[in-house]
């Protein structure tokens, strides 16, 4: 078995560990960066290199025959900031960009689902974008007490496509999800874990730990008997998938649209944006 080379990957910082399987540790640690290529040293932020990254990582997980688990974290303040500005304006003025960010999106959401090694997530601070979108389709997602969770899209004057319609309704049921989606309220992890939202919530302190002991338990088991739990599992979420291309579908057209334009100016001027009320 000969691992895969991630060297190509320049926004995520990816290393070995966990229970050696031929002499190859056999859990791969995926850290999304705060200080990569389009980040701002603060908070791991999807640009265009590191959206792109974030949905093909998965596929790279899936083919590599020396991982048995894949653990995602962030760095930084937080797991991850959602997509940059940047980008979001991009998406919003030219069409090839948006084409081929839609595509990114459709591919993370079933990258994950169908990547058959599990993935364990570890969430600290805000936890928002793409970066939330992996977070929460993660097999075993675990989030500290304090952090932050936000779905954003409504606040920028998008519809809360990507993994929102796919698996929140599963997760915490369609009433929690409506009113965490419509208002973009953050969350807590430990209201997260209340509601169902993530599996489990930790003190900060013991997050990663916590994260690696879960792992590792994993690349320790029963890789057929785990997989294809995995696969069974997941055709809850691959049922929905019309539901799923339906939403992503809208989320985009509202790119292109004028409340994402109020939106984006919002956050640069940093105020509430003002979508055609009287003020």
């Amino acid at each position: 078995m000969t691992p895969v080379d991630y060297s190509r990957y320049q926004t995520l910082h990816i290393s070995r560990r966990g229970p050696p399987v031929n002499g190859v540790p056999s859990v791969l640690d995926i850290q999304m960066r705060a200080d990569g290529p389009g980040g701002n040293g603060k908070l791991p932020t999807a640009g265009h290199e590191g959206h792109w990254e974030l949905s093909e990582i998965w596929r790279d997980v899936g083919r590599d025959d020396t991982v048995r688990c894949a653990v995602l974290r962030g760095s930084g303040l937080g797991f991850s900031g959602g997509g940059d500005l940047a980008l979001v304006q991009d998406m919003a003025t030219d069409f090839e960009v948006r084409s081929r960010v839609w595509k990114e999106a459709r591919d993370l959401v079933y990258n994950v689902i169908n990547c058959d090694k599990p993935i364990v997530s570890a969430m600290h601070g805000p936890a928002v974008g793409a970066g939330l979108v992996a977070g929460l389709l993660a097999d075993i997602s675990i989030a500290a007490k304090s952090a932050k969770i936000v779905d954003g899209h409504t606040r920028l004057g998008v519809a809360a496509g990507d993994h929102a319609a796919i698996v929140w309704p599963l997760l915490c049921g369609l009433a929690k999800a409506k009113y965490y989606l419509l208002l973009c309220d953050p969350i807590s992890g430990e209201e997260a874990e209340r509601i169902g939202l993530v599996s489990l919530a930790v003190d900060d302190d013991a997050l990663l730990d916590k994260a690696y002991e879960v792992a590792d338990r994993l690349a320790g088991g029963s890789q057929s008997a785990i997989r294809w739990t995995k696969y069974s599992l997941n055709n809850w979420l691959r049922q929905a998938g019309p539901a799923f291309d339906t939403s992503l579908a809208l989320e985009f057209m509202g790119f292109a649209g004028p409340d994402v334009r109020e939106g984006v100016a919002s956050l640069r001027e940093r105020r509430a944006p003002r979508y055609g009320v009287d003020q």
